[in-house]
């Protein structure tokens, strides 16, 4: 045998072995925070799905449980959603109407959730819509 081939190597050398976990180590880096920003996406979209369940939940409540007329409540739900409504008469900007002449009045029914710390992750969302009630109820 020709001493050549004797001292052929037959491994890897430690700088490759070094290399090899270096990139597995950045790989493994990547994958977890792709992971954990997956799961925060997650929580946010959770947190607005419960404060929208919470603001629809207000609004259907307004006209039969809470009365039609001018007024502003707010509460906590959960110790962590912190609501606000507010109900006002909503006038049409349509000057041929006279509004004595008028059986229906419409109310515009307002509904704000916060949660979060109030800074950086401070959220908030709001949702609007109009609701008609007679003038013989609104009155009352």
């Amino acid at each position: 045998m020709k001493t050549s081939e004797i001292t052929k190597q037959q491994g890897f050398s430690l700088l490759e072995i070094l290399i090899a976990f270096s990139i597995l180590a950045l790989s493994l880096g990547i994958l977890l925070r792709i992971f954990s920003g997956g799961v925060n996406t997650a929580m946010v979209a959770e947190d607005y799905t419960i404060a929208v369940q919470i603001a629809e939940s207000l609004i259907a409540k307004t006209g039969s449980e809470v009365p039609l007329k001018d007024h502003q409540s707010s509460g906590v739900e959960n110790k962590k959603y912190q609501w606000s409504l507010t109900v006002s008469p909503y006038f049409l900007s349509n000057e041929s109407i006279d509004p004595k002449n008028v059986a229906a009045q419409l109310y515009k029914v307002n509904v704000t959730v916060v949660w979060g710390n109030g800074e950086s992750d401070g959220r908030q969302i709001q949702l609007t819509t109009l609701k008609l009630a007679a003038k013989d109820n609104a009155a009352s």
